[in-house]
């Protein structure tokens, strides 16, 4: 077997980045060789890079700046196949492998539903990004979306489905077991304690957090409750700032980037993902391993597929803080058939994930 490539920009701490790391491990442990190309050495994954995988740094400031360095790369490696996450990455993926001329296949995996990112962004280089893509993305060798929602919005943009395939998030792997069995380090989650609201991601507007807020403002009306979000972001101080408005800043913890939130997922009484838009919604599946019950929104693209249209948690709309609260108070009531939830889990396995990327790329 010969060499797979990935290629980042940094190791930040968000759900692209750790689903490539989940594939780098994956691929390794079947006999490839993995190399992790990184614009910069940098980012909350740093330490969670698998031993058996080699760390290349192009070392620029910029993404566009490390174009040359991975033609080079491409042209002196060559690669079986070069695997890229998000946008602008892929999209200097793409523009190596013709300024290179080589063989190499170029895998691009997108994790956003791209007309909700575009219709929210505020720069114009946003805005563009669907158009970008309908141009470029068909000289991949394949598109991988990571739900049957991502396919059809990247449809709607114009992108034929011959290269397009939907692989599902390699979410459930033993190390995340592993993790979900240690201890919280949060007091809040002490047995005894009142129920703990969990949110986990960036502090963005598409992850919707004030919503999240205005429901657990109206659950802690009606009962003790506590609220945790993990993660941080542009949006910290206008969140606090709403918790104090609304009288429930004493009972909400912001701990910033953790490096075991499924520790977190375990001691929490449910799990609610608030977003506006998804791709996938790794958090949920990451939940229901731990046992722990979901509410999620209704939101493109994912949240629907995973929880199979509300049979492992209960689905609202976007943007409904009253039908949050009441689908929170509701979970909060009822014993979680937690047996059922780690079942579906493992549909989201690395195991699947990885035997449909090899099936896909020429690694014979």
């Amino acid at each position: 077997m010969g060499k797979v490539a990935i290629f980042l920009s940094s190791l930040e701490g968000g759900g692209a980045e750790r689903v490539m790391l989940n594939l780098a491990e994956g691929f390794c442990k079947n006999g490839l060789g993995v190399d992790l190309i990184l614009v910069k050495r940098e980012g909350s994954y740093l330490t969670q890079i698998p031993a058996n995988v080699k760390v290349i740094n192009l070392e620029k400031k910029r993404l566009l700046q490390s174009l040359p360095a991975l033609v080079n790369y491409l042209k002196k490696e060559r690669p079986l196949a070069v695997l890229s996450a998000l946008e602008d990455t892929n999209l200097v993926a793409l523009g190596a492998k013709f300024f290179s001329g080589v063989s190499t296949q170029v895998v691009v995996t997108v994790h956003n539903t791209l007309s909700q990112e575009s219709r929210n962004a505020t720069s114009l280089k946003r805005k563009i990004i669907p158009y970008v893509v309908s141009w470029f993305y068909p000289w991949a060798d394949a598109v991988i979306a990571v739900s049957q929602g991502v396919a059809k919005d990247l449809t709607k943009l114009g992108l034929r489905s011959r290269n397009l395939k939907v692989i599902y998030n390699p979410i459930v792997t033993p190390q995340m077991k592993a993790k979900i069995q240690q201890p919280p380090e949060h007091s809040w989650l002490a047995p005894g304690e009142p129920p703990v609201i969990l949110g986990v991601g960036r502090l963005t507007k598409q992850k919707d957090f004030s919503t999240l807020i205005e429901a657990f403002a109206k659950v802690r009306q009606q009962q003790p409750a506590r609220l945790i979000i993990l993660g941080e972001g542009a949006e910290r101080l206008q969140l606090e700032t709403l918790a104090q408005k609304l009288g429930v800043a004493k009972d909400l913890d912001f701990p910033g980037f953790v490096d075991n939130p499924y520790a977190y997922m375990a001691g929490a009484a449910v799990l609610v993902l608030s977003s506006a838009w998804e791709g996938f919604g790794n958090v949920l599946v990451e939940s229901m391993l731990a046992g722990t019950p979901v509410v999620s929104t209704n939101c493109e693209s994912g949240p629907a597929e995973i929880l199979a249209n509300g049979k492992y948690g209960k689905l609202v709309p976007v943007g409904d803080s009253e039908a949050m609260a009441k689908a929170i108070a509701q979970t909060l009531a009822e014993s979680p058939d937690s047996k059922l939830l780690q079942k579906r889990a493992l549909d989201f396995s690395l195991e699947k994930a990885l035997s449909q990327y090899q099936q896909l790329l020429p690694l014979n």
